[in-house]
């Protein structure tokens, strides 16, 4: 009896993992074979023809070309900027052992619990107040917020295990406590940082909620003026456009793949002591 119960929840899990790829394979499949479909109007699936005439519109429409030239800028920026300030804030929390800390994580953190319509709202407002119209500040102010906790949580999760007397050896042969972070911490703590850095870009090139409250006609993201043409002429250049964004990540991974190594660049696993 015990054999077939144990058959049985196999074959459950097996089940269980074979709905779950699909459920998540299956609309991006959708969603790419629908960009090289033919018609000129949104029909049943699969299309009866094949043609690039969705990527073709893409790329000669210029409301898509500001809007991802615009991402690309935003995300680069954003990247830097939290990745800094996130490792920067991270590496204080796990030095720092008085009153408080646990509140100043939670606030560090707390963009990851507040609804990001609220977070946009919030900031429209606050820049309005402020005097700060131009678009791109408000667009690269939001961004901002809304990725340094990923850097910050990552950055922490990397740090765990690294025993504070690694660095006090170095310090104590001779190296400064700048030379000794760059040393001994950073390419331990290397693991977390990269995917901090990972995933502020990624939340950045994807955001819609924030970034509709803080765009303004003439800056915009890609996100935003997929919405936008939804709402006034939906066609399937939005596949497209869906498509080139995925191509995008999968191309800049290999990239740095073939030109650095995944390994180097992330490392091997979080070091424990």
């Amino acid at each position: 009896m015990k054999r077939y119960v144990d058959n049985a929840a196999t074959w459950l899990s097996v089940a269980n993992i074979v709905v779950v790829l699909v459920f998540l394979i299956f609309p991006i499949a959708v969603a790419v074979t629908m960009s090289f479909d033919a018609r000129e109007y949104l029909g049943r699936f699969p299309p009866p023809e094949y043609s690039l005439r969705w990527y073709k519109h893409f790329f000669s429409d210029d409301y898509y070309l500001t809007g991802l030239a615009t991402s690309l800028r935003l995300a680069l920026i954003t990247t830097i900027v939290s990745t800094t300030a996130g490792v920067s804030a991270a590496i204080t929390l796990d030095r720092y052992a008085g009153p408080g800390k646990q509140a100043l994580e939670s606030l560090f953190l707390s963009p990851l619990i507040v609804p990001a319509v609220v977070i946009g709202f919030a900031l429209l407002l606050f820049f309005a107040n402020i005097g700060v119209f131009d678009g791109f500040t408000r667009l690269l102010g939001g961004h901002i917020i809304i990725t340094f906790p990923y850097t910050v949580r990552t950055t922490l999760a990397g740090l765990v295990g690294i025993r504070k007397t690694l660095t006090e050896a170095a310090m104590s042969l001779g190296a400064t406590e700048r030379r000794a972070f760059w040393d001994i911490t950073f390419p331990l703590a290397r693991t977390g940082i990269v995917a901090g850095a990972v995933f502020a870009f990624a939340f950045s090139m994807d955001d819609v909620a924030v970034s509709l409250f803080l765009t303004s006609p003439d800056t915009y993201t890609l996100p935003v003026a997929m919405v936008s043409m939804m709402r006034t002429n939906f066609d399937l250049t939005i596949a497209a456009a869906a498509v080139l964004l995925m191509i995008f990540t999968f191309a800049l991974i290999l990239v740095l793949d073939r030109t650095i190594g995944l390994d180097r660049l992330i490392g091997r696993g979080v070091f424990r002591s």
